[in-house]
């Protein structure tokens, strides 16, 4: 599982994973679902899912990559399986 700003959407399917904008991995991945939801509604067990101990490492995280935390913003949520290394 993992959280995007709106900055760009993808789509449902199989994609590869980017490092950077011209960085690409052989590794695929395929996103089953997608969905908006407010920053503020992450559950704990969201962010076990996205790879962090707790919440509260979680919201350090994405202060850290986004300068703050905005309970009320959008983000779109995508739950995924890897696919393919």
């Amino acid at each position: 599982m993992t959280r995007r700003t709106n900055e760009r959407i993808h789509s449902l399917g199989r994609t590869r994973i980017q490092r950077s904008w011209y960085d690409w991995t052989d590794i695929e991945i395929e996103i089953l679902k997608r969905y908006p939801q407010k920053l503020g509604d992450i559950s704990p067990e969201d962010a076990r899912k996205e790879g962090y101990s707790n919440l509260e490492e979680f919201k350090a995280a994405w202060i850290e990559i986004h300068g703050k935390w905005d309970a009320d913003l959008e983000v779109w949520v995508y739950e995924f399986k890897l696919a393919r290394k």
